[in-house]
């Protein structure tokens, strides 16, 4: 009889004591607190690396314990975002972001502008832009987003002009208005650029695909002035952007210390304006 009181005892005990911790996890969602396992999202390479190294380290020591999961696409990082399966993500630039949601009819929001890969103008015929020939070939991107990305680079080193009544976030090769070194151009898918150094004379390669295929920002022939509509941001679901995670992640990467693991390991990336 003792024991079966004892069992009885030991049950009560302990439904009571899960009730206790039923009623804190109630409470602490009442007072909207929120949960300190989060995860984050980014495409391999260079921007999972910069989570894992400039933000993650911040992000801990404000108690948070973070998971970073990586996607192999562009799509699925939002998908996950959208549907609360990571609450944040790191891998693509302000306009791509407006514009996969607008489709998409997402609300999703960038929080903040991170250090970023630029495009490069990059050559195995050429040691400098003064040494460019006439007539020579150059591979672009294939899509008009980067294709602007590359013509503007080319302007900006003086190779070409381009109408300055168009959008300088649109330029395509119609709006050339002077080819100063009657340059071939041979638009290609983006993640091919990086192989068709060895076949063009130039090559003008997003800095993402640079990366992927091993070659040293710092050894383009000229890096990219960037837009910051064309850095990376930090985005999240635009519910959540004034809650207390949103607040963290913009504090951490504003630190002197993501700075610094900036400076140290992703050398040759753009800065965005706030950070100049």
């Amino acid at each position: 009889m003792k024991k079966w009181l004892t069992a009885v005892l030991i049950l009560f005990v302990a439904g009571f004591l899960a009730a206790c911790g039923g009623n804190e996890e109630k409470d602490a969602s009442s007072k909207g607190e929120e949960s300190k396992d989060i995860k984050i999202g980014a495409t391999a390479g260079p921007y999972s690396d910069m989570l894992s190294k400039a933000i993650i380290p911040g992000l801990e020591e404000k108690g948070y314990k973070v998971k970073v999961v990586e996607f192999s696409d562009y799509i699925q990082p939002n998908k996950a975002l959208d549907n609360g399966d990571i609450q944040a993500n790191l891998f693509q630039h302000t306009i791509y972001l407006e514009n996969f949601a607008k489709e998409n009819k997402m609300e999703l929001t960038g929080l903040i502008a991170v250090p970023t890969a630029p495009m490069g103008i990059y050559s195995n015929e050429f040691k400098s832009i003064e040494e460019i020939k006439d007539g020579a070939t150059i591979t672009i991107p294939n899509d008009p987003t980067n294709a602007s990305r590359a013509f503007n680079t080319l302007q900006d080193e003086g190779l070409i002009v381009l109408d300055e009544k168009v959008d300088p976030l649109t330029f395509s090769e119609k709006d050339i208005v002077e080819n100063k070194k009657n340059l071939v151009f041979q638009p290609i898918e983006a993640g091919q650029l990086p192989r068709s150094v060895e076949s063009a004379d130039l090559a003008a390669v997003p800095g993402n695909f640079a990366l992927a295929a091993g070659m040293d920002l710092l050894s383009a022939l000229a890096l990219e002035n960037m837009d910051d509509s064309y850095r990376n941001v930090v985005a999240v679901k635009t519910e959540n952007k004034d809650e207390q995670l949103a607040k963290d992640i913009k504090a951490v990467v504003e630190s002197d210390a993501f700075e610094k693991v900036i400076d140290e390991e992703f050398k040759g990336f753009g800065k965005p304006e706030w950070m100049k």
